[in-house]
Parts: structure tokens; sequence; C-alpha cells
């Protein structure tokens, strides 16, 4: 008979951790449950399939005896393997259904004659006797995108998103970054027998700003300096995200010059009424259209200077 690659029917690695079996398994029980695929045949021999090789690699004993074995398993079996021992060694594997997952068919066995002639007729407690009903299990997650702008991310903002038909009122706090994921708890897919209902997770994505370059909690931006303050000193009125400060500018201020702006840049999303940073490059303008005065003002000025380092 054919060998069954358990891993391969669950879409895992062979060196997959149990969470990651139990979590590949939810997931293909859910779409392929009979109450979920009713009168569907395919979806019925999926279920069992995906069910029998949940059955053997989340018990850690079925697991290893199954990668002992592996491919070889038809040349490794003793006299009476069939009869439910384990490999000859006269130990059996422990018994009781895996996650209570019951399925209900008019079939006595659930498992694949791969399964029974490996690890004995009996030895589960899914697929040894018809069950009644099926076991609650939860819905399917889903996931979603909501697009904000900066100026939405700063102040807080609501979305209204429709999914599979339902509609999610959606209230963003101010502070909420680029790529954060909410998790909106019960709003999923509908569970199975009365079986809570799964989850949505939701990431949020902040647009770019023309002015404003976001990092973590503070925010950069450039800001034009006029070559006179530059040289004289002065103040020089810049507009952060929300308000307008003047901030003092030394006289002889480089042209890359950065200020820090303290507790004006995005507010923190866990506290509020904190606020991280802004941080003000000034880049030095050069005048234009200048009028014949002014020429020669900069010029005796550059006289002055020329003659003052010659």
């Amino acid at each position: 008979m054919e060998y069954k690659d358990y891993y391969k029917i669950l879409g895992v690695e062979k060196k997959a951790t149990q969470e990651e079996i139990k979590k590949a398994f939810r997931k293909l029980a859910v779409k392929y449950h009979p109450d979920k695929n009713p009168g569907d045949k395919k979806s019925e021999e999926k279920f069992k399939e995906v069910s029998e090789a949940n059955d053997v690699l989340s018990d850690p004993e079925k697991r290893k005896k199954y990668d002992e074995l592996g491919e070889n398993w038809q040349y490794q079996q003793q006299p009476g393997a069939g009869q439910g021992d384990f490999g000859g060694r006269g130990r059996r594997p422990q018994g009781g259904r895996q996650q209570g997952y019951e399925y209900s068919s008019g079939d006595e066995s659930q498992f694949s004659d791969f399964f029974e002639s490996l690890f004995g007729h009996g030895s589960s407690g899914f697929g040894n006797a018809r069950h009644r009903g099926s076991a609650q299990m939860k819905g399917e997650d889903l996931q979603a995108e909501a697009e904000i702008s900066l100026d939405e991310a700063f102040y807080g903002t609501e979305r209204q998103l429709t999914l599979d038909t339902q509609k999610l009122n959606l209230k963003l706090k101010p502070g909420i970054a680029d790529g954060q994921v909410l998790r909106m708890k019960g709003k999923g897919g509908a569970g199975i027998n009365n079986g809570p209902n799964g989850d949505v997770f939701i990431t949020i994505k902040v647009g770019r700003h023309p002015r404003f370059e976001r990092k973590g909690d503070d925010l950069y931006f450039d800001a034009p300096l006029d070559v006179f303050t530059a040289m004289l000193g002065g103040k020089l009125p810049v507009i952060t995200i929300d308000k307008t400060l003047n901030i003092n500018i030394p006289p002889g201020t480089d042209s890359e010059k950065v200020f820090r702006l303290k507790d004006t840049g995005m507010p923190r999303y866990d506290n509020p009424g904190e606020r991280g940073d802004s941080y003000v490059k000034v880049v030095i303008t050069v005048p234009k259209n200048l009028t014949t005065e002014e020429k020669e003002i900069l010029t005796k000025l550059a006289h002055s200077k020329n003659n003052r380092h010659a």
C-alpha cells in the first residue's frame, strides 16, 4: 500500500514544532470539516487524511515511530504489528483523541490501511468507533488592511471596512504605527458546532507624508533658512505637524544643522499624553533678484572679508 507523507499532508517541515503542527492542522480542519462542506466527498476524505496526519504527528510516541520507519515501514514491521503493537516492542502508543476533533460517518474506520498497518487497529480514539456529532471548532481567522495618512495617525481616526459582507467599524488611537496589527476578536469566520468565531487581524498602512519622515515616534523635516539669518542669527518660524514655532538661530549657523524640538513629534500609542520629538534640518537658501543697492552692500561685505584674511 502507498506510503503517506504526513508532513506533506499538513504542509509542514519535518522539524516542525508541535505548535506549528497544531496551527497547520487547525487551518486545514476548518477548511475541510464535513459540517462546512456538507455532501462533499472530496472534502470529507481530505478531512480524514489531515486528521490522520495530525493524530500521528501530534503524539510524540507515534511521531517518533513514524520518523524511524519512514518509507521503509513495510520492511520493518514485526509479526502482529497490525494488531496494535508498537514495532514489535510490546508497547502500545498512547490512546485518546487528538485535539478533540471528532467526525461522524457511517464508516467504522476513519484511518487508512497505512495507518492501521503501522499503528494497529484501535490505536486511536479518533477512528476506532463511530462518534456522535462533531466537536466545537473555532472559526477561521481573517486578514485585512486599512490605509491612513500620517495626519490621521497623529490625531487618530476611524475606518469602516467591509469583510465577507460584514461591516467592521475600526477606531484608531493617536500614534498608531505603520505595520501595526490590530485584532478584532470574534469578527472572523463563523465557528463550527457553536464554536467561537475566528478573529480579524487588521494591518495598518500609514502613507508617506510630503514633508515629514517618521522614525518611531519622532518626526524629521527640513526648513529653509535665509542666508542673512544664518550669518547674523535670529528667529526662524517652522511649521511642525500641528503648530508653528519660532526657533533660535545662532549667528554663523551652517546649512544642514539639525535642531531638536522636544515633545512635538507623534503621540505615543500606549500613552497619547506623551509625544516624540521633531528634528529640523535647516537648509540655507540664497536670495534671488537682488537690487542694485543690495548687490553693492554684499560686494563691499565680500571685499571687507577678503581684506581681513589677506
